[in-house]
This record gives structure tokens, sequence and C-alpha cells, in this order.
């Protein structure tokens, strides 16, 4: 018979684990704290608008498509997946902005005109970058890091060097190109990994062959419809999904877990998976002599930002902006600066505009716009209410002298979502957004383990463990952990 699996969380990862799990024969059920499913991705309507709370940016489509097959599917059976076309906009300042191009072919000629030569370097770089993806989405991925022995295979072991481990992805960037702006737009990709390029190994080039080469797509009615497949695999599985059940303590007995207590009742479980917040299930849900790692352990991890979100709604279309438009007028380094090091509120920080309703009529009532704004700040900072309105009012004022379009005046909808709120409705280590930041002593087995070394039968999925921060990697992560429970506990049906 299977085992019964309980999970905590339904991001991502806790959906992929469960759906996994169900697949291989086992009694699943999943527990969420809150009153809908989806984690950071959930979804909200107000005064007509539709929102996707977190994750805007659908990359690496073939691992949704991957995962996905494996129960028969397909992302058409879910939604009507579309390429977006420029792909984003980046502005530098008033009237100075560049297009990416969904063409690979009009890329290149468009970092010719930004810097000469620099089509050939490009690509050079994104050839490196391929190998770079095909090996780390396709091989190292898909490793648990529980050992060292895992990445002993010679042909891993030669990968690391050509994969650029121990150089930046910043040194890397600029062995090929000069002009400050397109270095820029390389950079991008990797704030979504949490740390400053100079930090970051430069084997996360594979997030350019992403960007560039694989595309920016946007599945009509709005991220949420990831979560909504998921959940319909997982039913389709046998699983179920119980809401505004928030997991309280994980009980033990003879070294394993036993049961979990949710609104004073304790609910028996063979294997337990924690897909909530690594930090939080260790430290409140879990005795101390059974957790893996101390306080101090956790305080000495480098996380990635938080972040500041306004979810808007302007009675009004505006013209110049695009689907994804990346605001990046302001000094570059300086913002890095204050999230990583000084650890203080942006003095005039770079941020991102999505604009949804640009390509999905559904999300925003006629003649109106969705917008959501943020901004990445540096975690565990206080964000009173005063602060939250004046980075509103500068983020409008910058849109309207960067774009030339009056926007304050249209706007019927705000709701602003910061530190407090990851900690309220996510339990997030000091109001972390993203995990851990994807620095060389946070890869790979020197992540925090997704098994518990106390507990056989306790295990973790999500952004703070393996293979690490965003969604593609979240969706794998579940798939991870399911295959390494059927490895120790061996069922299938």
């Amino acid at each position: 018979m299977g085992k019964k699996i309980s999970i905590i969380g339904s991001g991502f990862a806790g959906l992929a684990a469960a759906a996994s799990c169900a697949k291989n024969g086992h009694d699943v059920t999943v527990y969420e704290k809150n009153h809908h499913i989806g984690g950071r991705a959930r979804q909200f309507k107000a005064e007509g608008f539709v929102f996707d709370m977190g994750p805007s940016w659908y990359w690496m489509p073939e691992v949704f498509e991957d995962f996905y097959n494996q129960f028969g599917h397909t992302a058409s059976d879910f939604y009507q997946l579309d390429r977006l076309s420029p792909s984003y906009r980046v502005y530098f300042g008033k009237d100075d902005f560049v297009d990416i191009p969904s063409s690979l072919d009009e890329i290149y000629q468009l970092v010719e005109t930004i810097e000469k030569g620099a089509a050939v370097q490009l690509r050079k770089f994104l050839k490196e970058a391929e190998y770079k993806y095909n090996v780390g989405m396709k091989e190292f991925v898909f490793k648990p890091g529980l050992s060292v022995l895992e990445f002993m295979d010679i042909r891993l072991m030669m990968s690391a060097f050509r994969l650029n481990m121990f150089q930046s992805i910043s040194a890397h960037i600029r062995q090929h190109f000069k002009n400050p702006k397109l270095i820029q737009i390389l950079e991008f990709p990797v704030l979504f990994l949490g740390a400053k390029p100079s930090e970051t190994p430069a084997m996360y080039s594979l997030m350019n062959y992403a960007d560039w080469n694989l595309g920016t797509w946007y599945p009509q009615g709005g991220m949420y419809k990831i979560i909504e497949a998921m959940e319909s695999i997982c039913l389709e599985q046998g699983v179920r999904i119980e809401t505004d059940t928030n997991v309280k303590q994980i009980l033990t007995k003879n070294k394993l877990v036993s049961a979990i207590s949710i609104n004073q009742k304790e609910i028996e479980s063979d294997i337990l998976i924690a897909s909530a917040d690594y930090h939080h299930v260790e430290q409140h849900l879990l005795e101390e002599k059974y957790r893996n790692y101390t306080e101090k352990y956790w305080d000495s991890r480098q996380l990635s930002p938080s972040c500041m979100i306004f979810y808007v709604g302007v009675k009004k279309r505006l013209a110049n902006l695009l689907h994804h438009t990346l605001f990046f007028d302001t000094d570059f380094d300086k913002h890095l600066t204050e999230i990583y090091d000084t650890k203080v509120w942006p003095s005039n920080p770079l941020f991102y505009v999505c604009a949804p309703s640009k390509t999905d009529d559904s999300v925003a009532p006629e003649g109106c716009e969705n917008l959501f704004l943020l901004i990445p700040v540096a975690v565990d900072l206080d964000d009173k209410e005063e602060t939250r309105q004046h980075y509103f009012d500068l983020l409008l004022d910058r849109i309207e002298h960067i774009t030339g379009e009056n926007v304050k005046e249209h706007v019927v909808y705000h709701r602003s979502f910061a530190h407090h709120d990851y900690k309220t409705d996510y339990n997030g280590y000091k109001g972390n957004a993203f995990g851990l930041a994807n620095t060389l002593n946070q890869t790979a087995i020197l992540k925090p383990s997704l098994r518990n070394k106390h507990l056989k039968n306790l295990f973790f999925a999500g952004q703070l463990t393996t293979p690490g921060p965003g969604v593609p990697p979240s969706l794998i992560s579940g798939q991870v952990v399911a295959a390494q429970i059927e490895k120790e506990f061996g069922h299938k049906r």
C-alpha cells in the first residue's frame, strides 16, 4: 500500500510534489494556511481587475510542458500560451528605451546598434549559455543535493568547469561587452536569483539563454492559470487539498513524524513534505532537537530580496508601457548596494511594471489598465504605511515623467504588499520574497537539505532548498522531493 503523505503549503513546489507522489500511488493531502491555494502565486480580484499577486514572468516553457506531459497533458489543455513580442522594454531615461525583440536575429541586429561588434560576441555568449542551460536544467537541478557523490559523474565534473562556477556573471558579461546599457540588460535576469551579479556564478548566464533564446510567454488569464492547471492535475490524481488549515505543530514519535496538528486536531502521516517556509517549519513547528539548522545558521544565510509591490487599477489605457517594462533610469549599482550591503530603503530605486492588460482583456475592465509595480528591496525592513505611500507616489511620478503619460489622477484602485505581508501570509523568513540567493556557497549540496537529518520521513521542498528560487525551480523542487521519497520508501502502483 502507498504511504499517507501530508504536504504543508500549496505553492508550485507543494502542488508538484502532491501530484507526483499521488501518481506514484500514495494517499496525499495538501494543507494550505490561506483561503486560496497558490502560495506566492495567488490571485485576487477587486473593482473588476484580476491581479496575479506574485510571479509574472513565464520563462522556460518546457519545464511546465514536461511536468504536464507526465500526467498525459499539455499546457494547451489548460490555457492559451502566447509569446510576447517584444519580450519587454527597458527605460534608461525619458525618451530613452530599448525594446527586446522576440526574434533572435532581431536581437543580434539590436545589440549591434548599441555596441559595434556585440552581435558576434552575443552569439558566442549565448552558445556558452545554451550549454549551461542544457546541463543545468537537465542534470544539476534534478539532483537532490544530499551528497557530493551525486556530482562525481566524470561528465558532470567536466561540465562544472564549462559552467564557469567560480567566475561571477558580472565578470563573464564584461568579458564580452562594454556598453553599460547592454551590460545592465544582460545582468537583469540575475536579479531574480537574489544576489548581486558580482556574487552570482557565471553559470547563471543560462538565464540569458532562457530569456533571449526561449522567449518570454504569457498564459491568457494570468499566471494563476498555472496554479489552476496544477490543481486540476492534483485532483485527477486523487489529491485532497484543504485550505484555511494552518499547521501549528509537527508531532514526533520514535524519531519519526507521527502527525501534524491543525485546528486542535492531530492528523497522522507516514511522510511529511514541508513546502512552506523552511525556517518557519523548523523554528516554529519542530522541537529544537529535531531541527536541521540553528537560528544562527539561518541568520548567516544570504537571502534574496524582498519586494514592495503595488497592485494598481487605472481607468485609462497607457500607450508607453509594454506587458513587461523595466525602469533602469537611476543608478543600478547604488540600488544593489542598498539591497545587499547597507540594507536600507532605496533612495531612488530601479523598478518593474507588469501590465498584463496589454495582452489580456480579461484582467481589467474595458478601457482600463491592470498594473503590477515592483521594487526589489532589502529583507527585514520596517514597512510602515507612510513608507509604502512614499514609494507609491515616487513610482507613479517616475512613470509619468519617463513615459509622458498622466497616471495618478486615473488610479481607481491600489493595494500594497511588502515585508509584513510576506511574513503574515507566507511565514516568509525576514519577509523575503524569493528565498535564498543563488551564490556559490549556497548552491547544490550547500543549500538547506531537502531531507531532515533526524526524522527520516520529513522532507522539504520550495525556494529555500534544492534547486532554488524561481517558478521553474520550485516546480522542479516538488518533483525532486517526490523522486527522493520513491527512492527511500519505494512504492509505485
